[in-house]
């Protein structure tokens, strides 16, 4: 699609819409604590997951994820929170049911001792949860950043998640009194199977700044172009940037960045993502991208594929290189190459998408997600 300002006047900018068919989108979250008791489970529950929101989309509060032994999650939350039903279905089996409750307490917060939460509500058969955190350390915390592995235990994902947890920690359990009780039964918390930083450590872990983001979202519907003049090397349309290259009057997207309160995020691709309105037909195209973040996270990469046909395209993305992190400390690199989850969950997705341009000139995309349950290779 191309629109002119002018054919007389040479002077003027030419305008042209490039399809560009990735997305990365954000969703706020102001705090994230995971606690797992799978070792000693409930009847229903093997883990809670609270999380803070306090945002224009989602409202303000807590909402507390129950992981379910069915792989399904329950969400509890305080009425005062608005959350999208959608975006769970991308935890473990997809989500089970959500409810919203008054929670008696609902407190969580990270001081230099480390994590202090309470909560306190009834779940859907009204059995009573307690939920007690109380870190009281002075030795100082050396947290560090993690791509946490909640991809791997989706079934169905309708995007792949990337959630980025910076400041992440494992709670401590030298004075730290936890206590967890369902229906007046207590459960054990699981611990972390190793030292880390001298120190022995719960399985709880927690992060003050989380950014969740989700990649290439499924979509079945019209493509919006981005609209650029010839020449341009940037474009910024609400929070997110393109940078632009230029060859033989044609141009590529060599990277979006998505602006965010926390910091910003960007995939890149290596050669530069060729319009899709410029190839021609019965041509295949591969290259690889990178998803970057704050540089304590590490990275995401992989390689993409075009199949182009005279009026549609194929197109085929696998994060094959997975998760690269970066590890500043022995206990770290060692937890992230003695559980092999944290770097290959990335590997076992496949992001497949159909274009094919309509009777207006638009181009219709259909896209999905493929778990594979194995690893897959470039």
């Amino acid at each position: 699609m191309t629109i002119s300002t002018s054919s007389s006047n040479p002077d003027l900018p030419v305008m042209s819409g490039i399809i560009f068919p990735f997305s990365i989108e954000i969703d706020p979250m102001e705090k994230l604590l995971l606690i797992n008791f799978e070792k000693d489970p409930d009847s229903i529950y093997v883990g809670f997951e609270p999380q803070v929101f306090d945002d224009s989309i989602y409202g303000k509060g807590h909402l507390i994820l129950g992981w379910r032994k069915d792989k399904k999650v329950d969400v509890y939350h305080q009425k005062s929170l608005k959350p999208d039903p959608l975006k769970y279905n991308i935890a473990g089996a997809g989500m089970n049911e959500m409810i919203p409750t008054d929670m008696e307490k609902a407190y969580f917060e990270v001081n230099e001792f480390g994590v202090q939460a309470e909560y306190q509500f009834s779940d859907v058969e009204g059995r009573q949860i307690e939920i007690s955190v109380h870190e009281k350390n002075r030795a100082k915390r050396k947290p560090f950043g993690l791509l946490a592995p909640m991809g791997d235990s989706a079934t169905h994902p309708g995007s792949m998640p990337m959630v980025l947890l910076h400041d992440f920690y494992f709670v401590r359990k030298n004075k730290t009194k936890i206590t967890l009780s369902i229906d007046k039964r207590s459960h054990q918390l699981d611990d972390l199977p190793l030292p880390m930083d001298w120190q022995k450590m719960t399985f709880a872990r927690y992060s003050p700044k989380p950014l969740i983001a989700t990649l290439n979202p499924e979509i079945k519907g019209a493509l919006e172009s981005i609209e650029i003049t010839n020449g341009q090397k940037t474009k910024e349309t609400n929070n997110h940037i393109y940078e632009l290259e230029w060859s033989s009057q044609k141009a590529a997207i060599k990277s979006m960045t998505v602006k965010n309160d926390i910091h910003p995020l960007s995939i890149s691709f290596f050669p530069a993502f060729p319009d899709l309105n410029k190839i021609p037909p019965d041509n295949q195209i591969s290259g690889e991208f990178i998803i970057l973040g704050h540089p304590s996270i590490g990275s995401i990469s992989g390689k993409y594929t075009i199949h182009s046909d005279l009026e549609s395209f194929q197109l085929s993305v696998i994060p094959s290189k997975g998760w690269k992190p970066k590890t500043t400390k022995l206990s770290t690199w060692f937890l992230f190459n003695a559980v092999k989850v944290f770097k290959q969950w990335p590997t076992t997705y496949r992001w497949d998408a159909h274009l094919i341009k309509s009777s207006d000139d638009r181009w219709e995309m259909e896209s999905k997600w493929i778990r594979t349950g194995k690893i897959l290779k470039d």
